[in-house]
């Protein structure tokens, strides 16, 4: 039977890995980074696939502060891991500290997932096709048929979800953020993807930028199918409104990659208006097996993620 972890490791742990999990069976060499980590569902997402899947190993938490994460992930050679996962605040981070990149995490400029292969560590990102899938999931239509607006585009989520949409040649996409140089400088990132576009030009440009503004976006949403929150707002009933509910409209697709609560005041609103929303639970699902794939280099058992990674609000 398999030996329950703690609920999170600590670098010190890490350090003293054979001594730390000597009663661990099978043993951790999977994790995920992050502080706070203690929230992670990864663990109930990623165990089942790994007993589903064969695989005589197991995947814990691991609270790594910003100044441990370069000891962290050497330590990872040292301890015969697989990989590891990197949630807030380490995605900038960790980045720089590869010794190698997917094309998918040059473009991003971002890394969730590591590999450890041969003595280096390979960087790669799940957060841009996770979307693309959790897309395609809840609403059955690609990103490449849709006009896209991203909210909080200048973060790492926000970003990965502008340049999928833009490796999918979104019909449109129009880049939010309250601070719009960071916007702006994606924007012209992406144009040379954009320019080599055989569709015709609408009435409105199909690479736009613009700040999170009310005037704004009431110009934009008319010229908008999904609409997609990359930021944090919506996790507390406190925070302050992303859209204007009357903005709203039943042809809009929410997307909210918040997924707790399962439905944030942009959904409610949504409902409200008859558009269709989701959260963000399907996007941290294929997060997840695109992240196994990776790791395995085999289709992940996706059916068994879900199911753990339902079981875990149960």
């Amino acid at each position: 039977m398999p030996t329950e972890p703690k609920d999170a490791y600590q670098i010190d742990d890490l350090k003293d890995w054979e001594n730390a999990t000597s009663d661990l069976e099978p043993p951790a060499r999977l994790a995920v980074f992050g502080a706070p980590v203690i929230h992670s569902r990864s663990p109930q997402m990623h165990n089942p696939a790994l007993v589903e899947g064969g695989r005589n190993c197991q995947y814990v938490r691991l609270h790594i502060e910003p100044g441990d994460l370069r000891n962290a992930l050497n330590l990872l050679k040292e301890k015969d891991f697989i990989g590891t996962n990197v949630t807030i605040p380490h995605k900038g981070e960790v980045y720089a500290a590869m010794d190698e990149l997917t094309e998918v995490a040059k473009l991003t400029h971002s890394v969730n997932t590591v590999l450890v292969d041969d003595g280096k560590l390979i960087g790669h990102n799940t957060d841009a096709p996770g979307l693309e899938q959790a897309i395609r999931e809840e609403f059955s239509v690609d990103l490449s048929d849709l006009r896209v607006m991203v909210l909080g585009a200048g973060g790492g989520a926000g970003r990965a979800a502008c340049v999928q949409a833009a490796m999918d040649r979104s019909e449109r996409l129009v880049l939010v953020n309250r601070t719009f140089e960071k916007a702006n400088a994606l924007k012209k990132e992406l144009e040379p993807i954009y320019s080599k576009s055989e569709r015709l030009q609408g009435p409105v440009d199909r690479l736009a930028v613009i700040p999170h503004e009310t005037p704004y976006l009431e110009r934009e949403l008319e010229h908008v199918d999904l609409i997609i929150n990359a930021t944090s707002l919506g996790m507390k009933a406190s925070d302050p409104i992303l859209i204007p509910p009357h903005l709203l409209q039943p042809h809009h697709l929410i997307f909210d990659m918040v997924y707790a609560p399962p439905q944030t005041r942009l959904m409610r609103d949504a409902v409200k208006a008859g558009a269709r929303s989701a959260n963000g639970l399907s996007m941290l699902l294929w997060q997840g097996a695109f992240a196994y794939e990776f790791w395995f280099n085999e289709e992940p058992p996706v059916d068994a993620m879900r199911k753990g990674l339902k079981d875990s609000f149960n």
